[in-house]
């Protein structure tokens, strides 16, 4: 890989998020009686997409804001706007990184599906995001906030709207936690323009479809497990090449699977919750491959994983399918409204690099001469990786990512030296189980903690 290319400028990406971030200050104060500073704001954004199919709505979108006096259809475009920059901002993320892995996208295009809605509750949650959008985070309290609660929970049983209410009520608690707005010492706008954003246009007709575009029949490669903990969730994706069963070029696909958990099962024991939903979890383990038989799949190259479509395979090597097969693997493409920065998430191979640890533990790969950030804090508790044996690593296969105006990689497995010896570290190394005594211990401690939950469950009922 060409880390010296991570490391150059790309041109109008500072600007691009620049005019994000102006918008973004507008909604912390809200714009019910709109201030001179967030009309600067406001005609920041529209001046950045000025020349684009958004230019008339935006600005006039951007000049009722201004005036206080935008409704529904205006905050609809001037979130299409903030996400269309973001969206570039991906977009040109992405053509750097083909030119620094030599891998090219799929030739694919993913249109939005028209499928049944329910008007009234779009409506709604339209209505609620455009109130906040008055209020500002600031002017954010709980009578505010809680009108979220009748929309979500009207929503939520109908799966064809389970994916906006699911943001909306996460959304929802997030800004409840934060309560009142006036008293916040620190404003998380970037990350709250977001939800809202993203919030907003899922309520548009057909968005928040995802239909499947086809199906997999093949044999996958499993590279590495990204594994994500919250309190009371837990979630697993599954990074592999697929190579069809036809001969065409391999390609980059995902499977995740996320399930609830108790705050009190921690380490190992989440495998324990999410290993009975994805068996590619435990072949990712042991390090096999699997045989598809029409896997539906979508064209972003999620596997909508279904066990009857699976068997395991002959036994594969993480690193052999880095150096043989992921070269020629091609990139998924990225749904429109899914363009953006933080979802850039790339599988790579690294090998002959040196590693450098600062005095604050900081990591740094030197790549062909060149620097790349190393993001230890997304190794998981979960497995035998840890961010010494990254240290003391000579090649890594991990996920390829952007923050905060540079790229760094998150360790999938390593290879490293143990007494003279090669020895591979995955993340995801105990997700099929282990013999370790530590992540023993903690599957032991993880069963006995549900059993209890359920008991207890169990008892509740019954009364």
């Amino acid at each position: 890989m060409r880390a010296d290319l991570l490391a150059e400028t790309i041109t109008g990406l500072d600007e691009a998020l620049a005019a994000v971030d102006a918008f973004d200050r507008v909604l912390v104060t809200g714009l019910l009686r709109p201030q001179p500073a967030q009309a600067t704001g406001l005609a920041e954004l529209a001046n950045a997409v000025a020349g684009t199919p958004l230019a008339a709505r935006t600005a006039e979108a951007a000049e009722k804001a201004a005036a206080g006096a935008a409704g529904e259809d205006h905050f609809i475009a001037l979130a299409a706007a903030r996400t269309a920059l973001l969206g570039s901002v991906h977009d040109a993320l992405m053509t750097r990184i083909e030119e620094a892995t030599g891998r090219t996208r799929v030739e694919e295009t993913v249109a939005p599906a028209d499928g049944p809605h329910a008007a009234n509750l779009l409506a709604a949650a339209r209505s609620w995001l455009s109130d906040l959008a008055r209020t500002g985070w600031q002017g954010i309290d709980h009578e505010v906030v809680s009108g979220a609660a009748q929309v979500v929970s009207a929503m939520l049983p109908d799966p064809a709207l389970r994916r906006p209410a699911t943001l909306l009520d996460g959304f929802a608690a997030e800004l409840a936690a934060s309560c009142p707005g006036a008293a916040l010492e620190h404003i998380p706008e970037r990350r709250w323009a977001d939800l809202w954003s993203r919030a907003l246009l899922l309520t548009l007709p057909g968005v928040a479809e995802a239909p499947v575009s086809g199906t997999a029949t093949g044999r996958l490669l499993p590279l590495g497990v990204d594994l994500q903990e919250h309190p009371t969730a837990a979630q697993a994706q599954v990074h592999a090449v697929f190579e069809p069963a036809d001969g065409t070029a391999p390609r980059l696909v995902r499977a995740a699977v996320a399930v609830p958990k108790p705050d009190t099962v921690v380490g190992a024991g989440v495998w324990q919750l999410l290993r009975p939903h994805l068996s590619l979890l435990a072949a990712a383990g042991e390090g096999r491959s699997m045989d598809l038989t029409d896997m539906p799949v979508t064209a972003e190259g999620d596997l909508i994983w279904s066990d009857e479509h699976a068997r395991p395979g002959e036994p594969a090597d993480v690193f052999a399918t880095a150096r043989v097969a992921l070269p020629t693997a091609a990139d998924p493409v990225t749904a429109p409204l899914d363009r953006h920065p933080v979802r850039i998430a790339v599988p790579v191979f690294l090998e002959g690099y040196t590693a450098r640890k600062d005095d604050d533990g900081a990591l740094t790969f030197t790549v062909a001469g060149h620097p790349l950030a190393v993001d230890t804090d997304r190794i998981p508790a979960a497995g035998p990786l840890t961010p010494e044996a990254v240290a003391a690593s000579g090649a890594c296969v991990g996920l390829l990512r952007w923050d905060d105006g540079s790229f760094s990689v998150q360790p999938l497995a390593v290879e490293t030296t143990v007494r003279k010896k090669t020895v591979a570290l995955h993340a995801g190394g105990w997700a099929g189980g282990t013999a370790d005594k530590a992540g023993a211990k903690a599957e032991k401690a993880a069963t006995d903690a549900t059993s209890v939950l359920r008991e207890r469950a169990g008892r509740l009922l019954r009364k």
